[in-house]
């Protein structure tokens, strides 16, 4: 793994330089233990595709310190068990006023609407991450058949729920935003309620699949 400076107040460990299961299974180790041992000073540890973000309180801690403890954690975190996964599905609909960006996708893909749902929603994709806005999914990875680039200038306003592609991944978005993804379909599932713990429907490490309805 490689430490680097994020900042006045991060550590930025890197595992990798692919975004792939094996990568993906060495954040989730790493993030999992360390956020069990409680170091002090670490206020919070932010996964993603292939690294994880660890900010700390200067005042207890000094990036120096923190780093070689980190290092010498590393016989700890990569014996770290992973529980099972959770497997989740949303439900989807595809298309028409609740896909606005299909036809696009369809002309740069070359493939028919049924095509390009039928790819879409046969894959299994990871959650690679959680960030944009609370509780929006990075996942992937998305078959190379559907690449699409993301939208030259994003649109002002996609409504909760919508369902995006862009590069190889896919994601949906929780509440009504801009976007910059191309939307294909939309979800009536709620990803993210402030009100009701744990808030977020997904969460790091966990499996999706869409299913067409």
């Amino acid at each position: 793994m490689d430490i680097e400076r994020f900042g006045e107040q991060g550590i930025r460990v890197i595992f990798g330089q692919a975004i792939d299961e094996a990568t993906h299974e060495l954040v989730r180790r790493f993030f999992l233990y360390t956020s069990s041992i409680g170091i002090p000073g670490i206020v919070e540890i932010i996964p993603s595709f292939r690294s994880c973000l660890i900010c700390f309180d200067r005042e207890r801690v000094r990036f120096e310190g923190l780093s070689d403890m980190l290092k010498g954690m590393e016989d700890g975190w990569r014996g770290m068990p992973l529980p099972d996964v959770r497997r989740v599905e949303i439900p989807v609909r595809y298309g028409g006023d609740y896909g606005p960006d299909m036809d696009f996708v369809c002309s740069y893909s070359g493939l028919s609407p049924e095509e390009v749902v039928e790819i879409h929603s046969r894959a299994t994709y990871r959650v690679h991450a959680l960030g944009f806005m609370p509780g929006f999914p990075h996942l992937g990875p998305l078959d190379r058949k559907i690449y699409v680039p993301r939208q030259e200038t994003p649109v002002l306003k996609v409504p909760q729920g919508s369902v995006g592609i862009a590069q190889l991944q896919t994601g949906i978005y929780p509440f009504e935003s801009p976007a910059g993804w191309r939307v294909i379909g939309r979800t009536m599932v709620r990803l993210f309620d402030h009100l009701n713990p744990p808030f977020s429907l997904l969460n790091f490490g966990d499996i999706v699949r869409f299913v067409r309805i």
